[in-house]
Parts: C-alpha cells; sequence; structure tokens
C-alpha cells in the first residue's frame, strides 16, 4: 500500500551560478501547480527554497513547454538560468546536443555549449517603451527617473542602472523601491551594474517578485543590452554576479545567455504539505 510520503509529488532542485530552482516535471501528469503551492515552497525555512518555480509541461511541437513561477506566486514569462538548467536536463535525458522550449518568451532554443556549459538563446530584447512595458512613452534609453536607468524588456521588465561602485548600493532598500516604480505598470526586475571594462560588468540583482538574488539569467542578458546600447561594451560581455560568472553574447537572432548548471538533488513533496499548501490558500 503507497504511502502518504510516497504519494506526494516529485520535484528536482537545480541552480545556475547559484540562481536556485525548484523544478516539477509535469509531462507525464501530475497535481496542478498553483500560486499558493509556490509561495509555500518559496519559504526557506517551511518549504524548500528556490528563487523561480519552474514547471515543466508537455508539448506536442518542442521537448517542452516551460512555466515559470516568482517566490510570491506571480508568473514570469523568462527565466533564463531556469530555462538552462532544464534544458540540460532534458539533453541528458534524451541524449541531445540542443532542443527548443517554449516559454512565455517564445520558443527557446538551447544548446550544449561544452566544457559543462549550456546556452540558451533568450530571443530579440524589446526595446520600444510599449513592448517593456512602461506606463508612459518615453525613450527607453535614458528614463526620465533618477538614477537614468535604462528600460529592457526580455519577456520581463527591467530597469538597469549603472553605477560607479555596485558593492556600495544598498541592494534590498533600493530594489524594493524601483521594482514598484510607477513607471513600470507590470512591476519591473532592477540591476545595478558596474562596468569593469568593455568585456567585463559585474551585476547585482533584484528580481521581481522574488528579491535579491545570486544571478539571474533574464537580467544578466538585460544588463548586457543596456550597457552595449549605451556604448559602454561591446555585445560580447563577462557577467559576474554574485553566484559565480554568466556569458551574454547579442548576436543577429537573440540575446544568448551561457553558463554552468547544477542539478543539486531529487525530493518528493509530502502529502500533507500539499494538503497545508492548499488549504494556506483557502484560508
Amino acid at each position: 500500500m503507497e504511502t502518504r510520503a510516497a504519494s506526494g509529488l516529485p520535484f528536482m532542485k537545480m541552480h545556475g551560478a547559484g540562481n536556485d530552482f525548484v523544478v516539477i516535471d509535469r509531462r507525464r501528469g501530475g497535481p496542478p501547480v498553483t500560486p499558493a503551492l509556490a509561495r509555500a515552497l518559496a519559504d526557506r525555512h517551511r518549504g524548500v527554497g528556490f528563487d523561480q518555480l519552474a514547471v515543466i509541461e508537455p508539448d506536442p511541437e518542442v521537448a517542452a513547454r516551460l512555466v515559470f513561477l516568482n517566490a510570491d506566486g506571480s508568473e514570469s514569462a523568462a527565466c533564463g538560468n531556469a530555462t538552462r538548467c532544464i534544458a540540460r536536463y532534458l539533453m541528458d535525458e534524451g541524449g541531445l546536443s540542443r532542443l527548443a522550449l517554449r516559454t512565455g518568451r517564445g520558443i527557446l532554443a538551447a544548446e550544449d555549449a561544452g566544457g559543462g556549459l549550456t546556452r540558451v538563446n533568450m530571443g530579440a530584447p524589446l526595446l520600444d517603451w510599449q513592448d517593456v512595458p512602461l506606463s508612459a512613452a518615453m525613450d527607453t534609453l535614458h528614463l526620465q527617473i533618477a538614477g537614468d536607468p535604462v528600460a529592457t524588456g526580455m519577456g520581463n521588465p527591467h530597469a538597469t542602472f549603472f553605477v560607479p561602485d555596485a558593492e556600495a548600493i544598498d541592494l534590498p532598500a533600493f530594489g524594493a523601491a524601483m521594482e514598484h516604480h510607477p513607471l513600470f505598470p507590470d512591476r519591473t526586475n532592477v540591476e545595478v551594474v558596474q562596468v569593469i571594462d568593455p568585456g567585463t560588468i559585474r551585476l547585482r540583482i533584484w528580481e521581481r517578485g522574488t528579491g535579491v538574488t545570486l544571478a539571474s539569467g533574464s537580467c544578466a542578458c538585460a544588463a548586457a543590452v543596456a550597457a552595449a546600447r549605451r556604448g559602454l561594451t561591446g555585445r560580447r560581455v563577462a557577467v559576474i554576479v554574485d553566484g559565480g560568472r554568466l556569458a551574454v553574447h547579442w548576436r543577429a537572432d537573440g540575446v544568448w545567455l551561457e553558463g554552468p548548471t547544477v542539478h543539486v538533488f531529487d525530493g518528493r513533496l509530502t502529502a500533507d504539505f500539499l494538503e497545508a499548501a492548499a488549504a494556506g490558500a483557502e484560508a
């Protein structure tokens, strides 16, 4: 007879440069993943803890469809490092060197980059104000707010601030305030960037709906695009984040994100935990 623990929900824990994810594979079915479950799982003391929750769904045309939820239960169309982690998992599973995944950002190509690295094409950056989106028409290269940030859409909104010393910024206070700036109707991710040289940037990250993170793929892409648009770097840069190092190359076919991936462990959410999460949603 199946025990209550065994009747729960399997999951995987993964990370890319310290940007950590709970991944639930629903290609063969399973209970729905709700915002309430995401919030319960995100609690690093009472749940598992993650920067994003990623759900693998079946897709008739590509390897899989990915759905991303933030720690507050809100949905995000893009999550570059989670896409890379899952691409590596699926490539290893199928003995493949490349594949395509469907996300809210569109269909993204991923491939083995060699040396244990995985790269994904995050698509062309969205540079018009209405596509980011912003709440008013303006030049996205120089937003009319304090700090003169650059706005970029990568399937989710980004505000990139260039500073002399990234370490000197009180990121929890600054990021929390900027996430909810009225110029961003869907809130925004916040990047604080120090240009080290034309091929290297230092990036610190506040993720919308999550907070300070060690890395973020879409944020790395947005920061690299912003730096190149400002003429501060070339279109290929190394991105130094709190969790390690990523590489971004803004090519004609899109913005390619490359870096390491780690499949940390497999686990199973118990039936008791799932019931408690559902009861919390109803309370």
